[in-house]
């Protein structure tokens, strides 16, 4: 079973595109759980019109923050192998079946991406921008890890949880450096999402927002 973990905050603009390119992929016993954070837009009315049993959506009660929302749909994740994933991002048509293959054993999986404008026109590679080295040191300074990038197994959620309190690491470095100390990572060098750039981003590569 597979687990999609989303995080949402004020996404109407796009996330019925990235949850449509993730629900193809998905069988019918797979789920996305989707962490709202808060939404003032249309984010929620979106997703229940979506109308699929295989969403799952949870609001909090209060503000989260970017890196807690996603640890809240984690928490609420109960697949073998679980994915992360944006609100603005779309999904290429191979991901799942290009990395599932990786995630037999306890990895935890990283890919490559195509950074795109908003109009989902492809400017670059985020491997122009994040060079992954494998090993711990090598990245802890400057991470390949993009959440949106990765996915890994059960076993590593309940390694990885609870995340830290602190805001000064991000949830996707905090997994991915564990993973280098305890499992294995893998980094598989082909774009397989279309990473949206554009003014309202949480964070990114490659611009002075972050988006991770």
């Amino acid at each position: 079973m597979i687990s999609v973990c989303m995080a949402t905050f004020n996404g109407g603009k796009y996330i019925e595109e990235q949850i449509n390119s993730i629900l193809v992929q998905l069988g019918g016993e797979d789920e996305i759980i989707i962490s709202d954070d808060g939404s003032t837009d249309n984010t929620l009315e979106i997703i229940r019109k979506l109308d699929d049993d295989r969403i799952k959506l949870y609001q909090n009660n209060k503000q989260h923050g970017y890196a807690h929302n996603f640890e809240n749909a984690l928490i609420h994740a109960s697949g073998d192998y679980i994915f992360f994933s944006d609100q603005d991002d779309v999904w290429l048509p191979n991901k799942v079946k290009t990395m599932l293959p990786y995630l037999q054993n306890d990895n935890f999986v990283i890919s490559d991406a195509y950074i795109t404008n908003e109009e989902l026109e492809v400017t670059g590679k985020l491997s122009t921008w994040r060079t992954y080295k494998k090993g711990y040191f090598q990245n802890l300074y400057k991470s390949i890890y993009a959440g949106c990038t990765c996915a890994f197994t059960k076993r590593i959620k309940d390694y990885v949880l609870p995340f830290p309190s602190t805001k000064h690491i991000q949830h996707d470095n905090w997994i991915g450096l564990l993973c280098e100390l305890k499992f294995n990572v893998v980094y598989v060098d082909e774009p397989l999402i279309l990473y949206r750039r554009h003014n309202s981003n949480t964070s990114g590569a490659g611009s002075k927002s972050s988006k991770t």
